[in-house]
């Protein structure tokens, strides 16, 4: 990976669910040629259970997932990963320490709850609830103006996404 982004590095594809964050993430991960792992992948069995009966995870559920993914992620990099990054305090934690390696950068995958709504309906396979859209959008802190984000629209196709994240991060 030729880049004039600082090295070793670690590039997550956020946003909320049915966004695309799985499909932009390992589209981007295929084009610079790094390995990809998705953060769903890396949930503990508890929280997929507690997904899959409609209940959103917590805080305190999250920590130890958010910390995994930060860990997995600095053992492969460089790397392309996949996790909605909701909060700022859960990219904080994904970032970890201030100036500590590897550096983490975000593509935020913006787009509207309409859409998200259409998109998540027609969605097969996945243990993430439709009706759990409304608490990721209450969740939902913006990244939009933190250092080391790169925004892509949802309704952009995912070559036009890989496209543009390549062009502001390299």
């Amino acid at each position: 990976m030729a880049s004039s982004i600082e090295q070793p590095v670690i590039i997550i594809a956020m946003g909320v669910s049915g966004t695309g964050k799985s499909t932009l993430g390992s589209a981007l991960a295929e084009s610079l040629g790094l390995p990809f792992i998705d953060g769903d992948d890396l949930h503990p069995p508890s929280n997929i259970a507690k997904m899959s009966s409609g209940q959103p995870l917590t805080d305190a559920d999250r920590e130890p997932w958010l910390t995994l993914i930060r860990e997995t992620g600095a053992e492969k990099v460089p790397v392309v990963m996949a996790c909605s990054a909701l909060k700022r305090h859960y990219r904080d934690v994904l970032r970890g320490e201030d100036g500590e390696k590897p550096r983490t950068y975000f593509v935020y995958i913006k787009g509207s709850r309409e859409v998200l709504l259409d998109r998540m309906q027609k969605r097969q396979g996945h243990f993430f609830k439709v009706d759990m859209l409304d608490s990721q959008f209450e969740a939902l802190e913006s990244p939009e103006g933190e250092e080391g984000v790169v925004m892509v629209p949802l309704e952009e196709s995912t070559e036009a996404q890989v496209a543009k994240a390549e062009q502001e991060l390299l």
